[in-house]
């Protein structure tokens, strides 16, 4: 497989200097943020690039020599967000990001599948989590309507540029397992429409990534390499949908996530935590899901996405490359 890091983890220094320690991982990609949620720090020149072919390859020629390839753009948000302040920026930054790779010889783009909000004229999103009630379904047969026109379009856009758009499996978006993937294919027909398999985001809702690849086959078109590790006492008595988290205050540093939203403090004591690869999942886990993955497509893209906050920036890159790697060389010829 090809073997990679999303570059978030990389945004405090630059991109040579990025691309340095992905070499000394032993990996040759970088999955380059292009917008959405977070800034495109590695891709500063991005309105200069979609006119200028001399800004193209003047940020292009920063690749070469080094071992490192772009693996992917990613601009993962909520382009379906009720304020246009966030909804509208990120669904821009989605049009971009696909005729960026598309300057930049790449076919796959990474974002979110979004979430609106609950009834006309809402402010704020509105996850249904169990919809047991009627209500509940009036809100996802509206928010799905959105979903659908927004999808429709941006998959024949994609089409047109040679780009295919894989959307993140995650809660608190509309698409977030099998059945959302299925429901949006057959509302919009989409042909460039499809998935990036983040398995992290899979193990705290008890599904299993492996069976997922095979069921989802040519559905999946990208991936990422992040763990989870369930704490079973805390998980025992609050669940994996626990919403202890504390708001922080401007005062403190916090993610800015679009408009006046802001990332908020993890729970102390947590039912589930992102964690380098390995310390959730063993590596005969990540072999059998490399092996999956190779099932769907040989070339796929395999990009680790560090977010353990017990390691520090390049120790989670070694442990998880580490475990990747092996996983990799574990897999049958």
């Amino acid at each position: 497989m090809r073997l990679g890091v999303y570059n978030a983890i990389l945004h405090d220094r630059s991109l040579p200097e990025a691309l340095a320690v992905i070499r000394d991982l032993g990996l040759t990609g970088i999955e380059l943020n292009s917008g959405g949620f977070l800034p495109a720090a590695h891709l500063p020149t991005r309105d200069e690039i979609l006119v200028s072919d001399t800004a193209r390859d003047e940020f292009l020629g920063q690749f070469a020599g080094t071992g490192v390839e772009i693996a992917g753009l990613n601009c993962n948000g909520n382009p379906l967000h009720p304020k246009p302040a966030i909804g509208d920026a990120h669904a821009a930054d989605v049009r971009r990001s696909i005729l960026l790779a598309e300057r930049l010889g790449q076919d796959r783009v990474v974002t979110m599948s979004g979430l609106p909000g609950g009834e006309p004229g809402a402010t704020v999103t509105n996850w249904v989590v169990n919809a047991w009630n009627s209500a509940a379904l009036d809100v996802l047969d509206y928010q799905w309507g959105i979903a659908a026109g927004f999808w429709r379009e941006i998959d024949r856009f994609a089409a047109d540029h040679g780009v295919k758009v894989a959307l993140e499996l995650h809660p608190q978006n509309l698409v977030f397992n099998s059945a959302d993937v299925h429901r949006l294919i057959e509302l919009t027909g989409a042909t460039h429409v499809g998935v990036e398999l983040d398995a992290s985001h899979l193990f705290w809702q008890q599904m299993d990534p492996v069976a997922v690849v095979r069921h989802l086959g040519e559905l999946v078109f990208h991936a990422a390499a992040k763990d989870v590790r369930v704490n079973p006492q805390v998980a025992a008595l609050n669940g994996v949908l626990d919403n202890s988290f504390r708001r922080l205050s401007p005062d403190e540093p916090r993610t800015n996530l679009g408009g006046d939203e802001w990332a908020n403090e993890w729970p102390r004591e947590s039912a589930w935590d992102f964690v380098a690869l390995g310390r959730g999942h063993d590596t005969a886990f990540w072999t059998a899901f490399l092996g999956a993955l190779r099932e769907v497509d040989p070339q796929m893209w395999v990009n680790i996405e560090h977010e353990d906050v017990s390691l520090g920036r390049i120790e989670g890159l070694e442990v998880a490359a580490r475990v990747l790697r092996d996983a990799d060389a574990a897999l049958a010829p």
